[in-house]
């Protein structure tokens, strides 16, 4: 049987699916065809994470297949529209969560108008000192250790990491990723994180990101310009910025059966949710590099929604 990473770089059409071999995630397969569901349980419920991970002919029976093995508490997160499609064929109850953003490096420039504050960070990074490197998989990574603390700690002492629905920069898979450090005189003052993306749009995922607090302004942007110039040059399609929780709600994106009170409940945390999930904060950065796709992403409900499954979820990324 093809290892869990070959099924999902064949089968997969999310953005964010490398995230699906996070450390902690289960995965059920089913022996009469090839592909996976990536799982972890919180409590008395199973969150997936991305759907069914199977050649189009063979997603449905997959579905069927893991909710049985599932149960009655089994919640899908990090769903695209064609999932969600699928998911409330099946009786689920579907609602949308926030969106994914991506750039068309083909299309992209920092030309005109619209990216004057853009250039004018980006310029300033670097003429303080800002020169950006790529760490190879096995390097020390130490510095970025005591970057990761040090960030924290300035967040507040009530703030915890997030999990699950963000990347991780550790283990054998991070070969596969790419890492990029800015330094001012030698210092490490962030880096980004980026991971593979398949599919319709391939690309990489602008994934795990970190500042040092005291690192002048634009170092995010610089960085990220720089890399984006890399990957251009190396003949990647898209940049993909990844889902933000909250962003980008719209009555057209919601499937029939969606639950109402869920919908005023995500639009609520859009609005007043800043203690759950820095969304808005995500959003601005995203939106500076004007996105060419803005993707709707959905959160399923085996049955109605259950206070409990929300409950659990935030639990899993750690928000709570």
């Amino acid at each position: 049987m093809p290892s869990v990473l070959d099924t999902l770089a064949a089968h997969s059409d999310n953005p964010s699916t490398f995230l699906a071999l996070n450390s902690g995630n289960a995965y059920f397969h089913d022996d009469r065809f090839e592909g996976a569901c990536a799982y972890r349980s919180s409590g008395r419920y199973v969150l997936q994470f991305g759907g069914p991970f199977a050649a189009p002919e063979h997603r449905a029976r997959l579905l069927e297949a893991f909710a049985a093995h599932a149960g009655r508490r089994l919640v899908a997160v990090q769903l695209q529209r064609a999932d969600a499609e699928l998911y409330a064929a099946h009786g689920f109850t579907v609602n949308q969560i926030g969106s994914s953003y991506a750039v068309d490096l083909s299309l992209f420039t920092l030309r005109g108008s619209r990216f004057v504050r853009l250039r004018n960070k980006i310029s300033r990074a670097r003429r303080a000192g800002l020169e950006v490197v790529e760490v190879s998989a096995g390097d020390d990574c130490a510095e970025l250790d005591r970057l990761d603390a040090r960030w924290l700690r300035e967040k507040g002492r009530h703030v915890k990491e997030l999990r699950f629905l963000v990347g991780q920069r550790d283990g054998d898979l991070q070969k596969h990723r790419r890492l990029f450090v800015g330094r001012i005189d030698g210092e490490a003052a962030g880096y980004i994180n980026y991971s593979p993306v398949y599919g319709s749009r391939p690309g990489w995922l602008h994934d795990l990101s970190r500042r040092r607090p005291d690192a002048p302004p634009g170092v995010m942007e610089a960085l990220n310009a720089t890399v984006m110039e890399r990957l251009t040059a190396d003949g990647a399609g898209w940049l993909h910025f990844g889902f933000t929780p909250f962003a980008g709600l719209d009555p057209r994106h919601e499937l029939d059966g969606a639950s109402r009170p869920f919908t005023r409940f995500a639009r609520l945390l859009a609005e007043h949710g800043s203690a759950v999930y820095p969304a808005a904060s995500q959003l601005e950065y995203k939106q500076k590099w004007a996105p060419h796709a803005v993707l709707p992403e959905y959160l399923a409900f085996r049955g109605g929604v259950r206070p409990g499954a929300v409950w659990q979820l935030l639990r899993a990324t750690n928000a709570v």
